[in-house]
């Protein structure tokens, strides 16, 4: 019942998550689902199964990106004197090599 369940809801996610259906085609394959789930479900995951794993993909990459670029934006945001505080610490602790901390500087100095 559990695995059941998790598909139906992750059928109905994948249903208004979807870009390349309109309105009425959400309402309509939601409405089929709803009122007949075995064979709903089962149509839907052979008609749209596997654009629906692509954008679950595609989501989980724009979902990265994201925080990538967030990570970047935070990172980024630290003055040249913090960062080459940080890595002067690094270096005295033995973390980073004096030549990683002499790259890494140079980077920071550009």
């Amino acid at each position: 019942w559990v695995i059941w369940f998790w598909i139906l809801i992750t059928v109905f996610i994948d249903i208004f998550r979807s870009h390349d259906l309109s309105g009425w085609g959400k309402a309509l394959w939601f409405l089929f689902v709803l009122i007949i789930p075995l064979i709903g479900v089962l149509i839907y995951l052979i008609v749209r199964g596997g654009s629906m794993h692509e954008r679950m993909v595609q989501q989980a990459q724009q979902q990265d990106q994201q925080l990538r670029d967030y990570v970047q934006e935070t990172a980024g945001s630290q003055s040249p004197a913090d960062q080459l505080t940080k890595l002067a610490d690094l270096r005295d602790r033995g973390v980073i090599t004096p030549e990683e901390f002499e790259r890494e500087k140079a980077k920071v100095l550009a």
